[in-house]
């Protein structure tokens, strides 16, 4: 999605970082100190419409810091294309922001590196304590049983969103709870040029997504226990069989998004040519691109039978943007004030709402503006049903080859070729020997 897209290649440079930082290489991890006390680097994602749209938001919240504090943020909106790669690089130079945004499911990634600052129980009370986050937030901020890499600032689930006027025009009168009653409402749905479901299908970190929680659902988690990958078990097969079928088999998924990288299935959406879309906090996009919140809905997305949960009724991935300090930072104290800051209730709900997204903060939370019609199924997911992608070191590399094998096969299937269970099953075989060995 836009707000955690990398580039592919970020995680093969990854698997670089992670090398050279077993063998000693680096020092962007050393200890930081107070050398500059007035000023910090941020580095910021790209979360609004743009990266001037993020300035608009961010640089008045920028502003009350430094009138508190008189440490000036000297503040970089990074696309999202670039964060991860620009992140590496200054992992291995050590020539990196103090404190910057990074997808949560980096987390176990980036703490391997050794460049973070590890948030241990000192560094959570110096910003209120841990216990101010909501658990699901903390279950992406790195490895279990280490000290997180970051601290949640963000939150994001992916909901079932519905276009009401193609629902009423097919005479189709709820949406579907379920996968199989999906399906049955996608076919009523697909016909004169229009398609029941969008997809992402060239988005590798979508196609991700996409398959984790459905292979929740079949009962697998692609990685052991121990950490090794595990693509090849009969749930994982069976997870992305499904997704893709929905264009291969099921046909509601018009084949043209298969080549879909770039939100393209969102104006699709707005522009009534598709009735659905999983998606993560789209209400502001629908906004941007003309849609009145009177057309569109949005419910909790699919499962298998039964009602969404913990294990099999998995329905998201908990999705979001956590905050992280660099370890060689030289204003460890400004920058740890700066986390605090952001992480305020009063700025949590200034920021959130601003993006349309979630605060991963208990007390902010409970503002009004985050029980909307819009935001409520979505609260409800990271509540009850979503569940953290793998916090492994290799979660980047997972990222980019089993969303390659997904995107491959929803080529196979736009272009008329079969998917089958043997060639969901090789590709994903191709996709676990792509993976450092353990």
């Amino acid at each position: 999605m836009r707000r955690i897209r990398a580039a592919a290649v970020g995680a093969v440079t990854l698997s670089l970082v992670l090398t050279a930082a077993a063998c000693g290489g680096g020092t962007s991890g050393a200890g930081g100190s107070n050398e500059q006390p007035k000023t910090l680097t941020y580095w910021a994602s790209n979360q609004g419409a743009s990266l001037e749209a993020d300035k608009k938001v961010l640089q008045p919240e920028l502003d009350k810091f430094e009138k508190q504090t008189g440490i000036k943020v000297k503040l970089e909106v990074v696309p999202w294309g670039d964060l991860l790669n620009r992140i590496l690089t200054a992992t291995t130079s050590g020539q990196g922001p103090d404190v910057l945004n990074i997808g949560n499911t980096w987390s176990a990634s980036l703490q391997a590196s050794g460049a973070l600052l590890p948030w241990d129980e000192k560094n959570f009370d110096a910003i209120g304590g841990k216990d101010r986050f909501v658990d699901s937030a903390l279950g992406s901020t790195g490895a279990e049983g280490q000290d997180p890499a970051a601290v949640p600032l963000y939150s994001m689930a992916y909901a079932l969103y519905y276009n009401k006027k193609m629902f009423a025009d097919a005479g189709v009168k709820q949406p579907p709870t379920t996968w199989d009653e999906l399906v049955e409402t996608g076919k009523k749905l697909s016909k004169d040029g229009k398609w029941a479901l969008g997809a992402e299908g060239s988005n590798l970190s979508n196609n991700i997504h996409q398959v984790f929680v459905l292979g929740k659902q079949h009962g697998a988690d692609f990685f052991t226990a121990d950490g090794k990958p595990d693509f090849t078990s009969d749930g994982a097969v069976a997870a992305v069989k499904q997704y893709v079928d929905l264009m291969a088999k099921d046909k509601i998924i018009a084949p043209g998004n298969a080549e879909y990288a770039q939100n393209q299935s969102l104006s699709d959406f707005a522009k009534n040519k598709t009735a659905m879309v999983l998606w993560q906090t789209a209400s502001a996009t629908f906004t941007s691109q003309g849609m009145d919140e009177s057309e569109w809905g949005v419910v909790p997305a699919p499962v298998q039978s039964g009602k969404p949960g913990q294990g099999t009724g998995v329905n998201s991935m908990v999705a979001g943007i956590n905050m992280a300090v660099f370890g060689n930072t030289k204003n460890l104290d400004g920058a740890k004030d700066f986390v605090k800051f952001m992480t305020s209730d009063k700025e949590q709900i200034v920021l959130n709402k601003a993006y349309g997204s979630i605060p991963p903060v208990k007390a902010a939370q409970e503002d009004g503006a985050f029980g909307t019609f819009a935001l409520s199924p979505l609260r409800e997911a990271l509540a009850t049903s979503a569940a953290a992608l793998p916090q492994v070191p290799e979660e980047s590399q997972f990222e980019t080859v089993v969303g390659t094998a997904v995107k491959e096969l929803f080529a196979d299937a736009a272009a008329g070729r079969p998917v089958t269970t043997d060639s969901v099953k090789a590709k994903l075989e191709k996709a676990q020997q792509q993976m450092p060995k353990k």
